[in-house]
């Protein structure tokens, strides 16, 4: 069983920092991509930041310039530094893996984190 567990979510000011983070643990054989999505109320998860096997990083328009992806290897960790948080960053946020398990090492799925919830007061 692979779990993802995401954390680090509160209430911030406009142009406050928060910094998320996400331990991926289990039966994992390889990871291939991590990410952050967020979901507002009443809005359709959308994609904010991924980082690839090879270090290749992705961003949402949205975020460029204010949020920072990194990862750690060694440790299946994923974080996600976010500066100068806006009142549009308010959103449940969820961690994201594309992995595959132990129990099937030739597959890759996707598993998510339980979400942590980020507050921009305006």
């Amino acid at each position: 069983q692979v779990q993802v567990v995401d954390s680090g979510g509160g209430l911030v000011q406009p142009g406050g920092s928060l910094r998320l983070s996400c331990t991926v643990s289990g039966s994992i054989f390889s990871i291939k991509t991590m990410g952050w999505y967020r979901q507002a109320p009443g809005k359709e998860r959308e994609l904010v930041a991924t980082i690839t096997s090879g270090g290749d990083i992705n961003y949402a328009e949205s975020v460029k310039g204010r949020f920072t992806i990194s990862r750690d290897s060694a440790k299946s960790a994923l974080y996600l530094q976010m500066n100068s948080l806006k009142p549009e960053d308010t959103a449940v946020y969820y961690c994201n893996t594309e992995a595959s398990s132990s129990d099937y090492p030739l597959r890759e799925y996707e598993y998510w984190g339980q979400g942590t919830q980020v507050t921009v007061s305006s």
